[in-house]
């Protein structure tokens, strides 16, 4: 099987889960005369839904980036390969429950190791799936294997945090939270696949 249906899919549980993000955030229940003031006070009693939703965007948006960098490589999927997919998207499908749990709870431990734990799950997923392709060969030749191992690391990298995230709730849940938030700024910057996508994209183009 091609990869189109796949990402097709990918796509739509994405767009989804980012979109039900929102649904965490309410308009305060108060009259239409409300001054000011009580309004402003009133959103600002709300600012750990917001900080949720801001931080699950990010995340869910890095998390749709990695999968969408995999199947620039990703030639053909088989069984195996299709269900490892099938429980990728079943975390990102979780997450907006844990994001919504994290912004209720804010200062619960509890409610921040759940979330740490659905992103490691995530991310195991999605390194399970580029390890799985890369061995069974389902990758394009591009995908050298300085490539593969550069994008491993690159997945193992934010398991690394977010384990480091899930195990700082047990002394601080604020210093978690940071982590969780600070974590998926690392991922913006380019990295070395990006750099080899971009050359791919030259050479598609000189072609």
């Amino acid at each position: 099987m091609e990869g189109r249906r796949i990402e097709a899919l990918a796509d739509g549980v994405f767009a989804i889960a980012m979109t039900l993000l929102v649904l965490d955030l309410h308009v305060p229940l108060l009259p239409a005369t409300v001054s000011p003031g009580q309004l402003a006070g009133a959103l600002l009693q709300s600012w750990p839904r917001f900080v949720s939703y801001a931080g699950g965007f990010l995340i869910l948006g890095m998390l749709w980036i990695g999968h969408h960098n995999h199947f620039h490589y990703v030639r053909r999927a088989d069984r195996t390969f299709l269900w490892i997919n099938i429980g990728y998207l079943a975390c990102i499908g979780f997450l907006p429950y844990c994001t919504a749990l994290l912004g209720s709870f804010p200062t619960n431990r509890t409610a921040a190791v759940v979330y740490g734990i659905a992103l490691m799950l995530a991310g195991s997923a999605l390194y399970g799936e580029w390890v799985y392709a890369a061995r069974r060969g389902l990758l394009r030749a591009e995908a050298t294997p300085h490539i593969v191992r550069a994008q491993g690391r690159r997945i193992l990298v934010g398991l690394a945090g977010y384990a480091i995230a899930v195990m700082a709730a047990f002394a601080s849940v604020p210093l978690s939270l940071a982590l969780y938030v600070l974590f998926p700024l690392l991922y913006i910057r380019p990295a070395t696949l990006d750099r080899h996508l971009v050359a791919d994209a030259a050479q598609d183009r000189a072609l």
